[in-house]
């Protein structure tokens, strides 16, 4: 018969016991608090870095991991949304990890206090935008809309596909820039490589614009997708 026998500790053992447990517990909290902030600060400068360029004061509050969560190795800051400004709420991947297999996501509010371009006056739809017809404005780009351009290079060239009120800001789906290539134009296709330049004649079958993939018939069976280069000129990359 297997017997256990319990001896009720003494009141000094009790204490020195739960002393050595207050120890113990500080311990990993400090383990895990130290992980955090380095966490933290990684993510900080990484967000700092991508938005120091957008204007002259940034306020970053970075919301701090999940206590439940293991620790971050080698932590690799992305952003979830690389195609739009990390401005307002943005949501901050990590990957942890050699591999970069685990990924955790922390969310940030980033405040950045700067210019940026409203419209001067009333522009009709069709308007081809100069920088005559913009002015600049300051104050927090994180309270504009994710859609927002806020510089002048983004704008200026385009063409209003909407009404847009003095005093506005310019939204992307406002815009959209002119075809230098119309459907049924007679277009050059450049064909180029490291060792070879050769070019030929095709109708274009799309409107296009600057940089965009149109498709340019050659014949009556031979299609062929190039990116729009200049008014008339199409290229194809090899």
């Amino acid at each position: 018969m297997l017997r256990l026998r319990f001896t009720k500790p003494s009141t000094l053992r009790f204490w020195q016991l739960a002393f050595f447990l207050a120890i113990l517990s500080v311990t990993a909290f400090t383990r895990i608090q130290a992980d955090d902030d380095n966490l933290l600060q990684q993510v900080h400068q990484f967000l700092y870095e991508e938005t120091q360029a957008l204007g002259e004061e940034v306020v970053i509050d970075l919301r701090p991991p999940s206590p439940h969560l293991p620790e971050c190795v080698q932590p690799e800051p992305f952003l979830a949304n690389a195609n739009q400004a990390p401005l307002g709420r943005v949501s901050v991947g990590v990957r942890c990890g050699e591999d970069g297999r685990q990924v955790r996501y922390l969310q940030a509010q980033i405040d950045v206090i700067g210019d940026y371009v409203v419209a001067a006056r009333d522009i009709e739809r069709g308007t081809l935008i100069t920088s005559s017809m913009l002015s600049e404005r300051g104050g927090n780009l994180g309270d504009l809309s994710a859609q927002a351009l806020t510089a002048e290079e983004d704008i200026v060239g385009k063409i209003a596909q909407r009404p847009i009120r003095s005093g506005s800001v310019f939204l992307a789906h406002y815009l959209q820039a002119p075809h230098l290539v119309e459907r049924g134009q007679r277009v050059t296709v450049i064909a180029q490589g490291s060792a070879f330049r050769v070019s030929r004649e095709g109708e274009a079958l799309e409107n296009g614009a600057l940089g965009e993939q149109i498709r340019v018939r050659f014949g009556p069976r031979e299609i062929m997708t190039a990116r729009v280069a200049e008014r008339g000129i199409l290229v194809v990359d090899f």
